[in-house]
């Protein structure tokens, strides 16, 4: 990618078409708690993860009816508490993404989220491979689920499961790098070790393009901002030294100008005075 502006043509090229929910925007049903009582804190490592692909997907989709979820609770039927999950990424397209929800209402918003991430930790890893496939794409009907372990110290898993036309659950083929492709997203999926101990999975555009994380944009943008400055300091000093060689020619060109008037004067007054000798 050579400028911001190339990256602004592939995403509006690579952009999700989907229809509007049909429901309204609920920040809030009362009744419905939207906090544990006694909530699982996370490892720095999941929480690296966690905020990678919020932050990405949260940027990426700034501009569209596109909600991004993040550890929130997502209740899937109306008058059953019970009917709750909190995936740790969710993302709902059709919806207003200008509000924060406590807890996403499925019946309400008139829709259910197209795509969920789980990233392993020991306490819901076994939930996440397996009870949690048949939970999330035929009890709500999200439509893609994905699973990774950003923990170098465990195994590298991961995997995505998605439904058929006929509603069937399928597995995921991966790419030639273990990437996993979402349709729904129009997004490419894939994992790197980091040196920090997090096997990180981030997202792409559909031809490999890498979506910079808020952070990576701030850099971006302020090694642009430097370039920039030092082209223009560049510019100054090639300047500078361009007039100041056309002070030194002008210069140069005067003395010659002098030295030529001079050897002019001398040759003139010794002609004078060879015609004074020849006169006497």
């Amino acid at each position: 990618m050579k400028t911001i502006s190339d990256f602004d043509i592939k995403q509006r090229k690579y952009m999700p078409v989907f229809p509007m929910a049909t429901g309204k925007t609920t920040v809030y049903i009362e009744g419905y708690p939207y906090e544990d009582d006694d909530p699982m804190p996370t490892t720095g490592i999941h929480g690296r993860q966690v905020y990678t692909i919020y932050d990405q997907l949260l940027k990426y989709f700034a501009d569209e009816q596109i909600y991004i979820g993040n550890d929130s609770f997502i209740y899937y039927s109306e008058g059953d508490i019970s009917k709750c999950v909190a995936p740790d990424i969710f993302v709902v397209l059709g919806v207003s993404n200008e509000t924060e929800r406590r807890s996403f209402y499925t019946w309400a918003e008139g829709t259910v989220p197209v795509a969920a991430f789980e990233f392993l930790s020991d306490s819901t890893a076994d939930q996440d491979r397996h009870e949690k496939v048949e939970l999330y794409l035929k009890d709500i009907g999200i439509q893609e689920y994905f699973i990774h372990q950003p923990d170098m110290e465990s195994p590298a898993e991961f995997h995505g499961w998605k439904r058929s036309p006929s509603g069937e659950i399928v597995e995921m083929e991966p790419d030639a790098e273990g990437g996993l492709f979402s349709e729904k997203l129009n997004l490419l999926f894939r994992w790197e070790e980091q040196s920090n101990d997090v096997r990180l999975l981030r997202a792409f555009l559909p031809d490999g393009t890498p979506i910079a994380t808020s952070m990576e944009e701030k850099r971006l943008k302020e090694d642009a901002l430097e370039r920039l400055e030092e082209e223009a300091l560049l510019r100054e000093i090639e300047t500078q030294r361009r007039q100041e060689a056309e002070t030194r020619a002008a210069e140069e060109a005067l003395l010659r100008e002098i030295e030529t008037q001079r050897r002019q004067e001398a040759e003139a007054e010794i002609e004078r005075l060879r015609a004074q000798l020849a006169n006497r």
